[in-house]
């Protein structure tokens, strides 16, 4: 199992807004990513607008593309697109702007 730790920052104004959205992810939304592999799945917001997001997976590229094309996530994408900054016109979406960063150190 692989954890994945990534970093995306939001509109600080948003912050509050995030977080209840995110205290009702919807039912389907979440079935969707354990279905697509993302397991112990954590997001972290600081007041700031910086979203700490961590996950444990077999295969990020393969959860991600799955999640990538469900219908629920293209929903939930289209929702949450006005709170980020920073989305370069590659990325679209802030799934496609996850990058992993490198583990420094793991205490198990």
């Amino acid at each position: 199992m692989n954890r994945i730790c990534f970093t995306l920052r939001i509109r600080p104004e948003s912050v509050a807004e995030y977080r209840n959205r995110h205290a009702a992810v919807w039912p389907e939304m979440r079935s969707s990513l354990s279905a697509a592999g993302w397991h112990n799945y954590s997001i972290f917001v600081g007041d700031d607008g910086t979203v700490v997001g961590y996950l444990e997976t077999e295969d990020f590229e393969l959860a991600r593309q799955r999640m990538q094309g469900s219908e629920v996530n293209e929903r939930w994408q289209r929702e949450m697109a006005p709170f980020f900054l920073g989305l370069d016109e590659g990325a679209g979406t802030a799934d496609a702007a996850m990058i992993p960063l490198p583990e420094a150190f793991h205490l198990a």
